[in-house]
């Protein structure tokens, strides 16, 4: 082993690698080969950094070619696996009103009741199974009433005198309502049903007539609900 004097370095002898026993202070270092720290290494002012633990910067952290994430001097930058402290990210369907922006978000598709859907694992295929509900009630000389919040179309069996009338719904909604006598039967209607003229129809009352009446619901609430009904009458 070869020993230089105090405040230089020592040499292992045939190792070729200087030992460092002191503080080392330079204006410039070039390294051929690699270099290892078994302490802490501190560092500014570096271009490309190949690292597999954990980064600190303070300058911000650039990822391939183009990609800076955080501005310079913004500090140490967060990710969270949710990504609900990320800004600027589309997460959802754009939602606009009158075509002006009112933000992004998670959009849920809502299909009226009566729908059977399934979600597969992965790739989400959505399946249809009834799209239209259907409501069957036996009426017989009572008040019948439809529960537009549940089906879309109704099935009414009447026997005597009976009258129709319904409870929720909504505006825009369309229904129908297929009549199906049972002996004999008269069938009218509450005055939430609104016939062209003014007049309800005059159904046949004679067993086994089917008659069908169809409406869009045009208000519900307070100031008294409305459907707009029109009827065929006499499929016999």
């Amino acid at each position: 082993m070869s020993r230089v004097r105090a405040n230089k370095f020592v040499n292992n002898a045939g190792s070729g690698a200087p030992e460092f026993p002191f503080g080392l202070t330079g204006v410039g270092a070039t390294f051929s080969g690699n270099l290892t720290v078994g302490g802490v290494l501190t560092y500014e002012d570096v271009t490309n950094i190949d690292s597999v633990g954990i980064v600190t910067a303070g300058g911000g952290i650039r990822i391939g070619v183009g990609g800076t994430i955080g501005p310079v001097g913004s500090g140490i930058v967060t990710y969270f696996g949710d990504g609900s402290q990320l800004q600027g990210v589309v997460s959802g369907i754009e939602l606009q009103q009158a075509g002006s922006n009112v933000g992004y978000s998670i959009t849920a598709i809502n299909f009226s009741s009566g729908a059977t859907l399934t979600a597969d694992a992965g790739i989400s295929t959505i399946t249809i199974a009834s799209g239209l509900a259907t409501e069957a009630t036996v009426a017989s000389g009572a008040v019948v009433t439809l529960d537009l919040s549940s089906a879309q179309d109704h099935k009414v069996t009447a026997t005597g005198i009976c009258t129709i009338t319904c409870s929720g719904g909504t505006e825009g909604e369309s229904h129908t309502v297929r009549i199906i006598n049972s002996g004999s039967a008269t069938v009218g209607f509450s005055t939430y049903f609104l016939f062209p003229s003014g007049a309800s129809p005059s159904l046949p009352t004679a067993d086994g007539t089917i008659n069908l009446i169809s409406f869009t619901v045009n208000r519900v609430g307070a100031a008294g609900t409305q459907l707009l009904a029109g009827a065929s009458v006499n499929f016999s």
